[in-house]
């Protein structure tokens, strides 16, 4: 049998195998020697005046509710054993017979958190318990949504070189021979004549010229740098709510909702 908290069970919402709510988890009952939870009572009929004895044998929580191994009739018309804390041998058997169990044998049950035997204790649980009003409270959530901080990304900045071809025009000069021809005159007669008369002779001029040379240097053109921007946008988030629903139990028929 699956081991129970009866922290977790107290007020939990009853349901059968088929889906039917049956109603509220009231009263836990533990077994006396291994203090285990073993029976819960379930509050049901209109307005929740009937508690009923159920037995955690064949019991599961599936999300907050506990489903168990019967109908909703057959919660409804369980024997009715007074809730004084305390379930005897006799009320057991009438019970386990009942649900048709057998071959399940115990000292007996005490109420999860009940005085000592023979010391009759009431507690009222939220709007619906017998020590409060005559009306419950119906609950239901609803989504709070908000933003929360989180990494969506890097970027990163890096440099680095590529190579492309530029044309300068630079300009240039060169040196060219120029034949100049001056007559004999009194200022340049004595040269003239300072040499032989018929001879052979070679004269020679160094002609230069400019080229161009290429070389680089490097210079600061700007400055980069990384920078952030918030952008707002707006996103839809869905998500599942619970809400409680009033179920009215009425064999009478004769309520009428206002």
């Amino acid at each position: 049998m699956t081991q129970f908290d009866p922290s977790t069970l107290s007020g939990a919402t009853v349901r059968s195998a088929s889906g039917d709510k049956i109603g509220t988890v009231e009263q836990v009952y533990v077994d006396d020697q291994t203090s285990q939870p073993e029976w819960v009572t379930v509050r049901t009929g209109l307005f929740g005046t009937k508690e009923s004895f159920v037995p955690l044998a064949a019991a599961r929580f599936d999300g907050a509710d506990l489903v168990i191994d019967a109908s909703k009739k057959e919660v409804s018309d369980a024997p009715k054993i007074d809730d004084d804390g305390h379930l005897s041998e006799q009320d057991e058997d009438e019970i386990y017979r009942y649900y048709g169990i057998s071959g399940r044998r115990t000292a007996g049950y005490d109420r999860a958190g009940a005085p000592a035997a023979g010391v009759r204790g009431t507690t009222g649980r939220d709007t619906s318990g017998p020590n409060t009003d005559d009306a419950m409270t119906r609950s239901e959530e609803h989504l709070v949504a908000g933003t929360e901080q989180v990494e969506a990304g890097r970027a990163r900045l890096r440099k680095y070189v590529v190579t492309e071809t530029q044309r300068v025009d630079v300009p240039v000069s060169h040196e060219e021979v120029r034949l100049e021809r001056e007559p004999i005159t009194d200022a340049n007669r004595d040269a003239a004549y300072s040499g032989g008369d018929i001879t052979d002779e070679e004269h020679e001029v160094t002609l230069r010229a400019e080229r161009p040379v290429v070389s680089t240097e490097a210079e600061p053109v700007e400055r980069v740098r990384l920078g952030k921007e918030k952008v707002t946008g707006r996103e839809t988030v869905s998500g599942k709510v619970r809400k409680e629903q009033v179920e009215l139990d009425d064999p009478t028929g004769t309520a009428r909702d206002r």
